[in-house]
């Protein structure tokens, strides 16, 4: 039942969507070159897959690296900013100025500079989702309760110890939180490498079709992209899932305590007033 009601509304409000969009473009008598209906975005698909596969597997490669890359740096530095002061002072305004250049500006200077291929690409990637990582794991990193750590130093508990015990698995639900947000937003760095500079990917894609008016094949690369940032997203609570068993179980907790409570306002609400 809890299935259902998660993903009956968002499905609803797409298909009444996409009926409006059809029976604009149907009434409207809007050409197909100009806005295709959304009925012919599923042939157009079948009918490029050969192209729109080999496009989609450069764009998912440069994403999953940039991923990984990002992941990888933000919580060195995370932990670094974390535990040492002078490292927050000469680090962290660097990072937020790394989110202040806009990509139309950095893409081709990162191709100038690194080339026309992986590199550039998984260099923005690496920029865009590393943010969102680094803000989130700080701040969990931070958010263990002092009265702790003194316990444990009271017991001979090293600095690593600590960490390892303590501080580190009380960051992962906002480290995790972080990583969702980048994995949403990872698409965005790889496509605009691939429209600025590239020979492959469904940036390029967009790019080499535009011109020749093919928007329903436009349209159907940026469905492939959604596509890409919700399945990148679901694979990180999977992930999440999969490494935070004790947040499970509270999960669980606190649905069993707002069902009944629900419930109740249900009944107070529907119950008639005294006098009626």
């Amino acid at each position: 039942m809890s299935v259902v009601r998660r993903w009956v509304p968002p499905l609803v409000l797409l298909a009444l969507l996409l009926l409006a969009w059809e029976l604009t473009v149907r009434l409207g008598e809007i050409p197909p070159w100009l806005l295709p209906p959304p009925s012919v975005l599923p042939g157009t698909i079948v009918q490029d897959r050969a192209d729109l596969l080999r496009h989609t597997l450069v764009t998912a490669q440069e994403v999953l690296l940039g991923l990984v890359v990002s992941t990888a740096l933000a919580v060195v530095v995370a932990v670094a900013i974390a535990f040492s002061p002078l490292i927050e002072r000469a680090l962290y305004p660097l990072v937020v100025a790394s989110q202040s250049v806009p990509l139309p500006i950095l893409a081709p200077l990162l191709i100038i500079f690194l080339g026309y291929g992986l590199a550039p690409k998984i260099l923005l990637v690496t920029l865009i989702c590393f943010f969102p990582i680094v803000v989130n794991t700080v701040d969990g990193l931070r958010g263990v309760e002092r009265e702790t750590i003194d316990l444990l130093r009271t017991f001979g508990a090293s600095r690593w110890q600590i960490f390892r015990t303590v501080r580190w698995p009380a960051a992962l639900p906002l480290f995790f939180s972080g990583l969702r947000v980048a994995a949403a937003v990872s698409v965005i760095g790889a496509v605009f490498g691939e429209l600025v500079g590239g020979s492959a990917g469904l940036g390029y894609y967009v790019r080499h079709e535009t011109p020749l008016f093919h928007t329903a094949g436009v349209y159907g690369a940026t469905i492939i992209l959604m596509l890409l940032g919700i399945a990148l997203f679901g694979a990180v609570r999977g992930l999440e899932w999969l490494a935070l068993p004790w947040r499970r179980g509270q999960q669980g907790v606190v649905r069993e305590r707002v069902a009944p409570r629900r419930k109740a306002e249900a009944g107070v609400k529907g119950a008639p007033l005294a006098g009626d």
